[in-house]
């Protein structure tokens, strides 16, 4: 038994650690792509849509994989159906609005600011399960999104007295995160029609996407960036491109695995202790200087979004405890089942 508890916490701790590298790595690597002085690439789509293609190619490898191993549900054969791909086509358009925000707040804004500039996805997600889904929310809960608006704005207001706020990476991030919030819901939605796959859903979605970024790269202008591109032949280029787009798969990866091997509950802890060390290795990484009550707007953040995650929980057991001694006549357990989405 202590060795059975011992392998699963070195297990434990090695998906947390892998998860940690993966996710900042993503971030910093993608950071450099969209907005650093060596490369000088200001074709923010392009780099996006590369990201997608190399997720294709890879679930297209990793596929063999679910055919050789069938007990592998992760990775199933790849195959593309047009009329499964027309059916998820709202969901697609919702991704690639998620994807593009993100990585255009990520490359107006800061590394350091960044977990502050698209914080309300959680305030998004409250408004649309209430306005869509029609499910009301908890004070504690609505209490928690008050303390993150409070935090979001703070944070505006010190990057803005600091001289380095860029108000449409601040717009990118508010329309990333509420687009973050929609394909929650979407995928919810469009999930059997993959078979509750989320591999198969990934590839439709990234394949879609493909052709869903030509008329904007093209209307945006950059095909002719990218012809002029001084960087276009270095291997170099194309590696860290490479690079990046194969931590987009791996993050998807390594959530769902940390999910596995601990909870929901776990994994979004985890994910608000990873946004706080993210912003303290960015600004030791850049050496910024920021003020107390710029720190104080990413405590709102991170806390509120901690105890938001932790009243949602606590919310979803109490309603699992409730079900079974609930009347048949007013309720059917059978079709009720905990919000286990992340946040």
């Amino acid at each position: 038994m202590t060795e059975s508890l011992f392998r699963r916490t070195v297990k434990i701790a090695s998906v947390v650690t892998a998860y940690w590298i993966i996710s900042i790595s993503m971030v910093f690597l993608n950071k450099y792509l969209l907005s650093s002085p060596d490369l000088k690439l200001d074709a923010p789509l392009f780099v996006t849509w590369y990201q997608c293609v190399v997720t294709v190619v890879c679930i297209y490898f990793l596929s063999f994989i679910g055919d050789k191993y069938p007990q592998i549900e992760k990775f199933p054969a790849f195959s593309i159906d047009f009329k499964v791909s027309r059916q998820i086509l709202s969901l697609s358009v919702v991704f690639v609005g998620m994807i593009t925000f993100n990585n255009l707040c990520l490359k107006y804004l800061g590394v350091s600011f960044y977990n502050v500039g698209r914080s309300l996805t959680t305030v998004f997600n409250v408004m649309f399960t209430f306005v869509v889904l029609g499910v009301r929310t908890s004070f504690k809960a609505i209490a928690c999104c008050a303390v993150i608006i409070c935090g979001f704005l703070l944070g505006v207001n010190q990057e803005g007295s600091s001289g380095e706020l860029s108000y449409s990476g601040v717009m990118f991030g508010i329309l990333a995160s509420l687009c973050v919030s929609l394909n929650a819901i979407y995928t919810k939605r469009n999930l059997e029609v993959v078979d509750n796959n989320i591999w198969r859903l990934q590839m439709y979605n990234n394949f879609n996407a493909i052709f869903l970024f030509l008329p904007l790269m093209a209307i945006m202008g950059e095909f002719k960036v990218m012809y002029n591109f001084p960087m276009i032949n270095s291997a170099y280029f194309w590696g860290v491109m490479t690079l990046s787009g194969l931590f987009g798969i791996a993050i998807g990866y390594v959530t769902g695995l940390q999910i596995k091997v601990t909870s929901p509950l776990t994994h979004n802890i985890s994910g608000t202790a990873k946004a706080c060390a993210q912003t303290i290795l960015a600004v030791s990484v850049y050496q910024e200087i920021k003020t107390p009550l710029w720190w104080l707007s990413n405590v709102f953040v991170i806390g509120g979004s901690g105890m938001y995650s932790k009243v949602r929980h606590d919310e979803m057991r109490q309603n699992m405890t409730t079900l079974p001694v609930a009347d048949s006549k007013d309720s059917d357990p059978a079709t009720e089942s905990p919000n286990g989405s992340k946040h």
